[in-house]
């Protein structure tokens, strides 16, 4: 069995989550290679699976990744359909629609009227990573909101504005990491976004905002039950819609303003995963790969 990692060339050299996926392949007797996305002359169809892994610069190239996605086709994993879906926070939208509580959501298209800001808000684009190109801004600083979704339509962008939720401040994101259906494991995130501005970002080939460098931004977590209840129904969401549950997926939530847990972000393109915080994860995505192509899953 042959399977592709696909990642960037730009990849963090203290990064081994590619490098342990390998690794856990390799003692199933797979034959497995980190891959640039978008290197020359790979014959991707030679590969019985190509796994997205650190494909971090996708939001960059939003356009020629989809293009790739497509021709890579059914060896993908995520599969083509669901890449192509969940790359654009326009699926927010979709899961709203399916009964999945999620964090209210404007889009701004270019040209559309910019809706009246109150209180506290996030200004992100809807093709976006790493936090680039968002900010949070309070009452005083709408001017600094209207001016980055204006950046972003500019750029022919469509801009989302959401309500910043307070609750990120005090008890952080939870993130749930479902693997073929089942949850593998959770980790908690410190807020990362600062108080009126738009977040800093690192010039290093990634382009993640600066605080996702941080060390201790992720750590080990806990989920209750309504969050893993959450969690579950957002796959399970997805999996109505594609007919296809994911091989992997992130679900990112926070306590919304009654308590209740809400969607942030379900991350099912390229996410990290964290498995250095969670002992054997690399080994359960590993099986999970092994029993797509071989038809056990």
């Amino acid at each position: 069995m042959h399977v592709a990692i696909a990642t960037i060339s730009a990849l963090p050299h203290d990064l081994d989550d590619d490098r342990w996926l390998v690794e856990a392949l390799a003692r199933r007797g797979c034959t497995a290679a980190r891959i640039a996305w978008d290197a020359r002359d790979v014959e991707w169809h030679e590969f019985d699976a190509v796994v997205i892994r650190s494909t971090w610069d996708y939001s960059d190239r939003h356009a020629e990744f989809v293009a790739w996605v497509d021709r890579v086709g059914h060896r993908l994993h995520n599969a083509p359909a669901l890449v192509r879906w969940n790359s654009e926070k326009t699926y927010l939208r979709d899961l709203a629609e399916a009964g999945v509580p999620v964090v209210p959501t404007t889009y701004v298209a270019p040209g559309d009227m910019l809706p009246q800001l109150r209180g506290e808000v996030v200004v992100k684009p809807t093709v976006s990573a790493g936090a680039k190109d968002t900010g949070r801004f309070g009452q005083t600083t709408h001017d600094l909101a209207r001016e980055l979704v204006g950046r972003i339509n500019a750029s022919g962008r469509t801009a989302m504005v959401q309500p910043y939720q307070a609750s990120v401040d005090r008890a952080g994101e939870t993130a749930v990491v479902v693997i073929d259906g089942a949850v593998s494991h959770v980790l908690h995130k410190r807020a990362v976004l600062r108080p009126d501005e738009v977040a800093p970002v690192r010039d290093d080939g990634v382009g993640a905002a600066e605080a996702m460098y941080d060390p201790g931004l992720v750590t080990e977590g806990e989920a209750d039950d309504a969050e893993l209840r959450l969690a579950t129904d957002v796959v399970a969401a997805v999996r109505d819609r594609f007919g296809y549950l994911p091989l992997y997926a992130r679900v990112d939530m926070v306590p919304g303003p009654e308590g209740a847990p809400v969607l942030m972000e379900l991350e099912a393109v390229e996410p990290r995963l964290y498995p250095e915080l969670a002992p054997g994860s690399v080994e359960r995505l590993a099986d999970a790969v092994v029993a797509r192509v071989t038809g056990n899953s």
